[in-house]
């Protein structure tokens, strides 16, 4: 049995700490605990026995929102955060419907990669 499992609360603060530790401050609106609407999907895991967690977010730069990619990171236990690759996975971030379909085959290919992770290629 796994010692990961989903946390479906309000994003791990310590996501945006180690980011801008490593990156420098304001380079992680898209992890910032204090971003009132809460950009969708996403989602996490924790695992109970290490302290480490997994997440994965939408991200963006400050240039332009509207182009936006799913991200993996991966906090280790002993701190530091890593970036997993989960290959292309690009949308455009619209208020119209036209591009959710885009939006949510990407979030499904960043979560497999994250599951793939977690659990290894055999058991995903």
């Amino acid at each position: 049995m796994s010692a990961w499992h989903r946390y479906d609360s309000p994003l791990l603060p310590a996501f945006h700490e180690r980011f801008e530790q490593r990156w420098g401050k304001d380079t992680a609106p898209f992890l910032d605990p204090e971003l009132h609407e809460q950009p969708l999907p996403r989602a996490q895991w924790i695992n109970a026995d290490t302290g480490a967690a997994l997440a994965v977010v939408p991200v963006w730069t400050d240039d332009d929102d509207t182009h936006r990619s799913f991200a993996v990171f991966y906090l280790p236990p002993a701190g530091d955060i890593w970036l997993l690759r989960p290959g292309s996975t690009g949308y455009l971030q619209s208020p119209g419907t036209e591009h959710i379909t885009l939006r949510n085959d990407a979030f499904k290919k960043a979560v497999d990669h994250a599951e793939t992770f977690i659990h290894g290629p055999e058991k995903h």
